[in-house]
C-alpha cells in the first residue's frame, strides 16, 4: 500500500507513536443494485473502497478521488452514512494508528471497474448474496448504506 507523504513525513518526526488519520469509506452502488468491492493487495481481504485523506482535502471529493484511483470508477457522494473510529491499527513495520472513518453512500456513473493502483488485487461489483467475506465493518455499512435518504450513524 502507497503510504501518503505527509505520513512519510509526520512518521520521521514521531516515530511508531500512535497517529490519528482521516479516511474515507465509499459504499458505491449501480443501477442493479450491486456494490463495488477491492480486495486489498496489503492483506488479501475484500471490502469497501477505503483510504487516507490528504490534509485539507475535503471528505466526499477525498473518497471520490480514492474511488476512482483504485477502481477506475467514476461516482457521486449521496450522501453520509455514518462516521466512526477504527482501531488501534499496528502495522508489521511498528506504526500505529487510529482512524477516523467518514462513510459516504455514492451512485456510480462511469468507468469499468478494474485495478487500476497497486493497493488492490481485484475489484468488482457484488450483489449482497455474492459478497465475500468481508473486512470487519464492512458489512453494517452497507446496510446502514442500502436507505438513500437514511440518517447517519454515530456510534454512542
Amino acid at each position: 500500500m502507497a503510504t501518503p507523504d505527509f505520513i512519510l513525513t509526520l512518521r520521521e518526526k514521531v516515530g511508531h507513536d500512535m497517529l490519528w488519520i482521516p479516511g474515507a469509506r465509499a459504499v458505491v452502488f449501480d443501477d442493479a443494485g450491486r456494490v463495488l468491492l477491492g480486495q486489498r493487495a496489503d492483506n488479501g481481504r475484500w471490502g469497501l473502497i477505503t483510504g487516507i485523506l490528504e490534509p485539507g482535502e475535503e471528505p466526499a471529493p477525498g473518497m471520490l478521488r480514492l474511488v476512482f484511483e483504485e477502481t477506475g470508477v467514476v461516482a457521486v457522494a449521496e450522501r453520509l452514512v455514518s462516521v466512526d473510529t477504527v482501531g488501534p491499527t499496528v502495522h508489521p513495520n511498528g506504526d500505529s494508528c487510529h482512524f477516523l472513518t467518514l462513510v459516504f453512500r455514492c451512485r456510480y456513473v462511469s468507468g469499468e471497474a478494474r485495478v487500476n493502483d497497486d493497493e488492490s488485487l481485484a475489484v468488482g461489483w457484488f450483489h449482497a448474496e455474492d459478497f465475500p467475506e468481508l473486512l470487519p465493518g464492512h458489512l453494517e455499512d452497507i446496510e446502514r448504506a442500502r436507505e438513500a435518504d437514511g440518517a447517519a450513524y454515530f456510534r454512542r
